[in-house]
């Protein structure tokens, strides 16, 4: 057979080949996935810059590896394309690596990813490895073609990186030389699962080698199969592959709730709150207000309904009577005095599930989010001193990142333009210390970190392409400022 599973190897013939990452897409707003090589010596590190196949740079100068095409099938399967010929490596190349990019998002919310490897010349399968357990990585090495005993062999890696292709291509010793953004980007390197690349499987008496047996599934291991078609390259003079097997992926409650008239569809401005200790983010109006839709979010990203507000004192439940449909729910926050709040939302059994809001700031008003399933009941829990006043509204009433904005304390804006570059400043708490930062979330609740600081501090990122939610959790003051993306460098996307 030749699905193998993480850590297995195959013979190759070494015939030319393509080299499929496939993956089901997600529809708009779901994570870029884009296929990449490395050539690599036998010290393990690449030559230079030219050893890198990717978006950018999509073929290699003398070693027979190029990026051929981006094509869709039924059933929303898609593939990125690369072409490997064997026969025309360089001598001093020992492997080719192949790795996948993420962008907007994690592999964990990739489907069905896999890497397949046909003949180019008969269309016949050689190697097949599905990848099973992705999660938090934006990178991931698949898996290598390396020389052994004059010929090549296949093994199947599923080494994660949380930094992105940039921090998997440092792994190899590349280096887009001379300039911060280099720095910057790959300042987070590091492995999040998997085995380390070249490092061999030990055998039982303790010494290196590999272990053919490792290789094949038994026959009751795969799970069920869909068979599916995998788009053809775009290169005309490859022929479409054959068809391929997928695998088949009690508490008391506050003060009962005040309902509010929906909001209306006009757009009515947000008033600023005067509160001691600092400004208040503007996307926070008094309590009792009703403003209307203030961005442009899809609505399936969150149901509307009415306002319902609650107040309490110390530690309490609300359990908001409201059968709503899947999607994201905004809870404004206000706590008098000092001292720690923290909200969150609990399983049926009364068990902490997903954390709404937490802050230390002195008299606080904030914002918080949660992602609800649609099935459970809500259940939020408010833990502090003192009294306390939250209020569940829809997210058409977050207002929007569409230019510079500042705040202070948590918050949460809408996006929904294209992938934009953002300078952030954050002017930490009274001592010029503590965590701030901005998470982005998608819908169905899945999130990454854009970006993080302690204390004051200014920096840059990137937001992908909307609808997003920008979750901002600050123990002071900040500012978000978008800026053109695509400002030149070597990793920005040119195609």
């Amino acid at each position: 057979m030749t699905q193998i599973i993480k850590g297995g190897n195959l013979p190759l013939s070494g015939e030319p080949m393509r080299v499929a990452v496939v993956r089901r897409s997600g529809g708009a707003g779901a994570p870029e996935v884009d296929a990449a090589a490395l050539l690599v010596d036998a010290d393990g590190k690449v030559r230079g810059r030219g050893d890198l196949v990717f978006y950018n740079q999509p073929e290699h100068a003398g070693s027979g590896v190029r990026l051929t095409g981006h094509a869709q099938g039924e059933g929303g399967v898609v593939a990125d394309w690369l072409e490997v010929d064997p026969g025309r490596v360089e001598p001093a190349v020992e492997r080719i690596v192949v790795a996948a990019s993420c962008d907007g998002g994690t592999f964990g919310e990739v489907e069905d990813l896999y890497l397949r490897a046909v003949s180019a010349i008969s269309g016949e399968q050689l190697a097949q490895y599905v990848v099973e357990d992705a999660s938090t990585e934006t990178a991931i090495l698949l898996g290598e073609f390396y020389r052994r005993n004059g010929g090549w062999k296949f093994r199947a890696v599923g080494q994660g990186y949380a930094s992105g292709l940039p921090g998997l291509a440092a792994d190899f010793g590349f280096s887009v030389g001379g300039g911060p953004e280099a720095d910057e980007e790959v300042a987070d390197e590091g492995v999040v699962d998997g085995t380390a690349a070249g490092e061999e499987v030990a055998d039982a008496k303790g010494t290196t080698g590999e272990v053919a047996g490792a290789a094949v599934f038994p026959a009751a291991s795969p799970p069920a199969p869909t068979v599916v078609e995998i788009p053809a390259p775009v290169s005309p003079a490859v022929p479409a592959p054959a068809p391929v097997l997928l695998p088949a992926p009690g508490p008391t409650a506050a003060w009962g709730p005040v309902l509010v008239p929906a909001p209306t569809p006009a757009p009515v401005p947000v008033p600023d709150v005067a509160k001691a200790g600092g400004p208040v983010s503007g996307s926070v109006a008094p309590f009792g207000a009703a403003p209307g839709r203030c961005n442009a979010l899809p609505r399936e990203f969150g149901p509307e309904f009415p306002y319902v507000e609650y107040t309490g004192r110390g530690k309490e439940v609300v359990e908001p009577e409201l059968s709503l449909p899947r999607g994201f729910l905004v809870v404004d926050v206000m706590k008098k005095g000092a001292g720690e709040v923290d909200v969150v939302t609990l399983t049926i059994r009364g068990r902490r599930w997903r954390t709404v809001l937490r802050s230390r700031i002195a008299n606080l008003r904030g914002v918080g989010v949660f992602h609800h399933d649609g099935t459970s009941p809500i259940r939020i829990r408010v833990d502090t001193q003192g009294q306390w006043m939250i209020r569940l509204r829809p997210v058409s009433t977050l207002r929007s990142f569409d230019g510079p904005l500042e705040g202070f304390g948590p918050d949460v804006l809408a996006y929904t333009g294209e992938k934009i570059d953002v300078k952030y400043r954050f002017q930490g708490d009274e001592d010029k210390s503590g965590a701030s930062s901005v998470s982005v979330h998608r819908r169905g609740g899945h999130h990454e970190q854009a970006f993080n600081e302690w204390g004051r501090g200014r920096g840059t990122g990137s937001i992908p392409r909307g609808p997003r939610l920008l979750v901002v959790e600050a123990a002071g003051g900040w500012s978000l400022e978008p800026r053109s993306a695509g400002s030149g460098g070597f990793w920005t996307r040119r195609r």
